[in-house]
Order: structure tokens, then C-alpha cells, then sequence
């Protein structure tokens, strides 16, 4: 049994503009740190920003815009903590305590994931879709349950009729959609709006790849400024995660799916 939300779910929303200003973060520095939340809705964007980066309203206003349409912007823009920067100061450490469990994906959450892509690629609207075993539900919004019955017949499709959705309907979080994100690799910490030097970033990316590749699950911990975890320096996860990153085209593309 699994659940998969699409780029225009009001909670992928805010993970795709938490994700963009990350990419931002890293054109004004090599190596920024930075974490994001964003709350939207209702045509408010509520922004807070923790980072060795500054950031102006005239930055971040056209990414939401580009995103989510016209929004007011609610900025709050901070330095971070001095503590936490002195942790990073010499060497690639770990930038937070954490437990983490990668999982290989099973045929059903592959399918579903295929589904998903399908559809929202015909449909680019808020929706979201579950698979369990032979049982498909449908939920996609700004297209007629009648056309998507004749699309997909066998499914459970807008048990309640035809829908609007989006960020006029419902507010969106950064990281609350955790298992579309990770399957079941979820543990404790989101994926989006932080920096690599984050454990919730690049561990949980370093801990899917691995388990893809052994096809079983792997399972870590690690403590907040540790150099080295799962037998190996923490900048070399941090170099594979960057690397995934990049291959898919940045933090904003990584926020529309995430990991699968």
C-alpha cells in the first residue's frame, strides 16, 4: 500500500519553493548553509529562512510567484546560529543528529509511481493517488471524473465528483508529504529545503541509493558533527547525494517527487 502526491499538491508546493531557494542559496555560495519552511495559502506564502545567506523579498517573491501564482510574501530572513556554523568549521561534518532507513522500492510503489507521472503529465493540477495491491484510487483535480473513469476504468476515481484543489483550497507544508517522498524509507527527518550538509538530505539519499543497490533495507544513525558514518567520511555522502542532485536537475526538481 502506497501513496504518491503530484508537484501541484499545495505540500509539494512548498517543497518546491523551499527547494528553489536552496538552488538560490548555492549560486551565492559553494557551500551554503540554509534551511527553509514554507507555509502557503489562500494567497499568503509564509517564508522563514535560516542561512549563511542573504536573501531580499525581491528574491524570493518571483520564485513563489513562478511556482504558485501571485502571493503575498510573509518573509522572515535570519543568520545561522553561530553554534551550529562553528560545527562545520574545518572539515565536512555532519550537520545534524538523525536515524535513517533506506528501502528498496517494491513493483507496486514503481507502479504507482509510473501511474502518477502519467497522469499528471496529462493533468498538471493538484491530485494525488493510491495503490494497494490490485486497488487504484484517483484523486485528480481541474479534469472531469468522467474522463478519467474512461482513462483508467478499473479505478476508484474523485469518490466525491470533480474537484479544485490547490493552494486556494488547501494550505501547503515543507516536508509533510513523507511517505510520497520516501516509500518506505521514512523515518524522521523531510528531504527538502536544506542544504547537503544536512543529515535529512543527504544520508536519506545515500541510505535509497544503497538499498536500490543491494535490494534490502539499510539502515544508519548518525550524530551531529560526525565525519564519518556507515564506515565511510561523510563528505564522500555528501558528494553522492550532490551528485543525485545534480543528475536530476537541482532541489526544485527534487522536490517534485521526491526520491522515487
Amino acid at each position: 500500500m502506497i501513496e504518491k502526491v503530484n508537484p501541484a499538491h499545495p505540500d509539494k508546493v512548498a517543497d518546491r519553493i523551499a527547494g528553489a531557494i536552496v538552488d538560490l542559496a548555492y549560486q551565492k555560495q559553494a557551500e551554503p548553509k540554509i534551511a527553509v519552511e514554507v507555509l502557503i495559502g489562500h494567497g499568503v506564502c509564509h517564508v522563514i529562512i535560516e542561512s549563511s545567506c542573504d536573501f531580499t523579498e525581491e528574491e524570493i517573491a518571483p520564485i513563489i510567484n513562478r511556482i504558485a501564482g501571485e502571493n503575498r510574501l510573509d518573509l522572515c530572513c535570519v543568520r545561522q546560529d553561530i553554534h551550529l556554523a562553528r560545527n562545520q568549521d574545518g572539515a565536512v561534518r555532519c550537520g545534524d543528529n538523525g536515524i535513517f532507513r533506506g528501502a528498496p522500492l517494491t513493483e507496486e510503489q514503481k507502479e504507482l509511481s509510473r501511474y502518477a507521472h502519467e497522469i499528471y503529465e496529462k493533468h498538471p493540477h493538484d491530485g494525488k493517488y493510491i495503490l494497494d495491491g490490485r486497488r487504484m484510487i484517483i484523486c485528480q483535480s481541474n479534469v472531469s471524473t468522467e474522463q478519467l473513469h474512461d482513462d483508467y476504468p478499473s479505478a476508484e476515481v474523485n469518490p466525491l465528483g470533480d474537484w479544485t484543489g490547490g493552494t486556494d483550497v488547501d494550505t501547503g507544508a515543507t516536508n509533510r508529504k513523507l511517505g510520497s517522498d520516501m516509500a518506505d524509507g521514512v523515518t524522521g527527518g523531510g528531504l527538502h529545503g536544506k542544504d547537503l550538509s544536512k543529515a535529512d538530505v543527504s544520508v536519506n539519499i545515500y541510505a535509497f541509493l544503497k538499498a536500490q543497490e543491494l535490494r534490502r533495507p539499510v539502515e544508519l544513525c548518525c550524530a551531529i558533527g560526525d565525519t564519518e558514518i556507515d564506515g565511510i567520511p561523510y563528505s564522500k555522502i555528501v558528494d553522492t547525494a550532490r551528485d543525485y542532485i545534480k543528475s536530476i536537475g537541482g532541489f526544485e526538481k527534487f522536490a517534485e517527487w521526491g526520491l522515487y
